[in-house]
C-alpha cells in the first residue's frame, strides 16, 4: 500500500500548489467535476478526492477536506494548501457548509462510499490474481457505476420530494 500511496500525497500536494492563471490545478479540476458531482448530488471536491485517493481509500475524507478548505479560501483552518489539519466539529461543520455541503451531500457521500471503486492495492491484486486486464476493468468499474447510479437515482427522489 505504501507504494501507492507516497504518490498520492504528491499529487495531492502538487495539485494543490502548483498554479495556472492565479488558480491552483485542484480549483481547475474539481471545477470541471462539479457539473457531474452536482447531478449525482455530490461536488466536484468529493469526485477529484476519490480519484486522488485510489491509491488508498482511507485518505478520502481528509482529501476532501484539504480540498474544501482551499475551495473556500479558510486560511484559519489548516495550515496551508495540501496540508491536513485538526479542527473542532464545529469547524468542519463551518467549513463544509461554506464548501456547499447540504444533507443530501452527506447522505450521498455515505452511499458512494460503500460503492466506488476499489483502490490502487486491491485493483493490483485483482489483476494479479485474475491475469486479466478485462476482469480487473470490469472489478474496478462496476462498483464505480453502481455508486453512480444509486447517488444519481437518491439525487433525482430527493429533488422529486423538496
Amino acid at each position: 500500500a505504501v507504494m501507492f500511496a507516497i504518490p498520492a500525497g504528491a499529487v495531492i500536494w502538487l495539485i494543490s500548489n502548483i498554479n495556472i492563471s492565479d488558480q491552483s490545478v485542484a480549483i481547475w479540476l474539481i471545477n470541471g467535476l462539479d457539473p457531474l458531482g452536482i447531478l449525482i448530488g455530490l461536488n466536484g471536491v468529493i469526485l477529484l478526492a476519490y480519484v486522488i485517493a485510489i491509491p488508498a481509500n482511507e485518505i478520502v475524507i481528509p482529501t476532501i477536506m484539504m480540498l474544501t478548505a482551499l475551495v473556500v479560501g479558510d486560511a484559519t483552518i489548516g495550515y496551508g494548501a495540501g496540508v491536513m489539519f485538526e479542527g473542532s466539529t464545529n469547524e468542519i461543520a463551518t467549513l463544509l457548509r461554506m464548501g456547499g455541503w447540504t444533507t443530501l451531500t452527506g447522505v450521498n457521500l455515505m452511499l458512494f462510499s460503500l460503492l466506488h471503486n476499489p483502490c490502487s492495492t486491491t485493483i493490483y491484486t485483482i489483476y494479479k490474481e485474475t491475469g486479466s486486464a478485462k476482469w480487473t476493468t470490469v472489478a474496478t468499474l462496476l462498483p464505480l457505476l453502481y455508486g453512480f447510479m444509486v447517488c444519481f437515482l437518491v439525487t433525482t427522489g430527493w429533488n422529486l420530494f423538496n
